[in-house]
């Protein structure tokens, strides 16, 4: 496993880590593998959200701007041909 150091983190945050690993008897280190894979969950889905609202725009945008297409009787011809 890789080492990281995290410097300056806030001493409440700190304390709440320490008192998460106290109550699930496990080490400082594990609890704090454990926020972090539980932390980067919650940013990537999150994300996919953000992600999902701006293709949900776009796709918007898109049928507003097929919208404003006139008809036309040949058009619905191409490939019928």
């Amino acid at each position: 496993m890789t080492d990281l150091v995290l410097r300056d983190i806030d001493p409440g945050l700190a304390g709440r880590i320490r008192k998460l690993a106290e109550m699930q008897g496990r080490s400082v280190h594990d609890a704090m593998a454990q926020v972090l894979e539980t932390g980067v969950h919650a940013c990537e889905v999150q994300l996919r959200k953000q992600l999902d609202l701006e293709e949900e725009a776009a796709l918007k945008q898109a049928i507003a701007a097929l919208e404003q297409v006139p008809d036309d009787a040949g058009f619905g011809l191409i490939g019928r041909i």
